[in-house]
């Protein structure tokens, strides 16, 4: 067997593993993708814009069930793709959209790459190795330890200046972040790498030794964005995706908080308008309440006449700033099921298609339909990992007749439902 042969093997049981837990895979979501190929296109042309130097965002719009995290999912696995790196950040009222400090962190904390899970300060790092290597081309081999030290220093702040008009406090930051770890000082170090990822308990002594004051506050947080995206670049990345799902979470907070977080919207919107938010690409998801809703963005005039969309003729415009999702339909599950037998077989060996037939899978949808009021849209996450579990049995058990053992009986499975789930299930007396 092959390498890639071994890897595609590695990603189907990977993805068969996500399936099992009820989760969306990382990586290989292409295989599972059905109907989304207009989405696919328009997301891959913004992330070539952004690429070349643009700045962009769109917002996914759809029900719950209409696979806004799987499209946010498959979003950031092309970005990755196309050398971006990327930070998936959940809304909420531990993050709310009010609170920029507490964003910014979670970018940090939750930044990755295409070869890295925790890539903040593999970021940082080669950031630092790419200017040194820069020093040592210009200067030659025979420059000393402590001139390559200052001219690194030097380069750092200059670095930062040029491509984010750097602010002063981050450029520091990263210096004494660098001669900390020339020092072998690497409590230091570290300290430094939090201050910059936003973490708000970082001790005096660093702030003394760095010349920063206080944390990243409100105040600075889309200063440090940008600063954040130039380090990104300078360390050979093409720049930054960042994926704020369950966006539609804001109308929960109090009202001054709503107003706070729409108007911090409207300030990132208008920053890449502007050019200044270069290189970044930002995707929320939302339902369609956070859109229409008295509480969502229609509350804030000067935001919804940014990203509202413009007429409703029947014919989708998926290239305005809303990308309006359809609910899921029966026959999509249907096609992810069988790519679904297509990734077991890879994984675990042949699947018996006539006792897991074309017919039995439209069967077993049908039973799981009937359990959640005929909502196919809210039982993918259910389906899938149900019909997993039948696919084991076929391949455990030769004797193992799905047609006369399957029942659906949410009362047995273990896997807790989401809010949606629950709300349309039919109950049985």
């Amino acid at each position: 067997m092959s390498m890639s042969d071994d890897r595609g093997r590695s990603e189907s049981i990977n993805i068969i593993n996500a399936l099992r837990r009820g989760t969306v895979p990382a990586s290989g979501l292409s295989r599972l993708a059905v109907g989304i190929e207009v989405e696919e296109g328009v997301i891959s042309r913004q992330l070539g814009y952004v690429a070349d130097g643009g700045g962009d965002l769109k917002f996914i719009k759809g029900d719950y069930g209409a696979g806004k995290t799987f499209l946010l999912a498959r979003a950031i696995e092309l970005a990755q793709q196309e050398g971006f790196a990327t930070a998936h950040v959940v809304v909420s009222s531990e993050t709310p959209f009010s609170r920029l400090r507490s964003v910014y962190q979670r970018i940090c904390a939750n930044l990755k790459t295409r070869d890295e899970e925790a890539a903040f300060k593999p970021v940082i790092d080669s950031f630092l190795y790419a200017i040194e290597e820069r020093v040592l081309e210009i200067r030659g081999n025979e420059i000393s330890d402590d001139e390559l030290r200052e001219e690194t220093v030097r380069s750092i702040e200059r670095s930062l200046a040029e491509l984010a008009e750097g602010s002063s406090a981050f450029a520091a930051a990263v210096r004494a972040y660098y001669e900390a770890n020339a020092d072998e000082d690497y409590a230091l170090a570290q300290a430094a790498l939090g201050w910059l990822a936003g973490e708000p308990n970082v001790g005096r002594p660093f702030r003394a030794k760095a010349g920063v004051r206080g944390t990243i506050d409100e105040t600075v947080a889309l200063a440090f964005l940008a600063d954040l995206v130039a380090v990104i670049r300078g360390a050979g990345y093409v720049g930054l995706v960042i994926a704020l799902d369950e966006a539609e979470t804001t109308q929960a907070l109090t009202k001054a908080s709503r107003e706070k977080a729409y108007n911090n919207l409207r300030q990132l919107i208008d920053l890449l308008d502007r050019g200044e938010l270069a290189h970044c690409y930002l995707l929320f998801t939302g339902t369609p309440s956070l859109f229409e809703g008295a509480k969502g963005i229609r509350s804030v005039p000067p935001l919804a006449d940014r990203i509202g969309t413009v007429g409703d003729d029947g014919f989708r415009n998926p290239l305005q700033p809303q990308l309006a999702l359809a609910r899921f339909d029966a026959q999509k599950l249907e096609q992810v099921a069988l790519r679904v037998m297509d990734i077991y077989a890879e994984a675990h060996g042949e699947v018996d298609r006539e006792r897991v037939s074309h017919r039995f899978i439209r069967a077993q949808i049908r039973q799981l339909t009937g359990r959640f009021g005929g909502r196919v849209d809210v039982i993918p996450r259910l389906f899938l990992r149900e019909f997993v579990d039948v696919l084991d049995k076929a391949a455990l058990y030769p004797e193992y007749d799905p047609w006369t053992a399957y029942r659906f009986d949410p009362k047995e499975t273990d896997m807790p439902l989401t809010d949606e789930e629950e709300a349309v299930m039919v109950v049985e007396w």
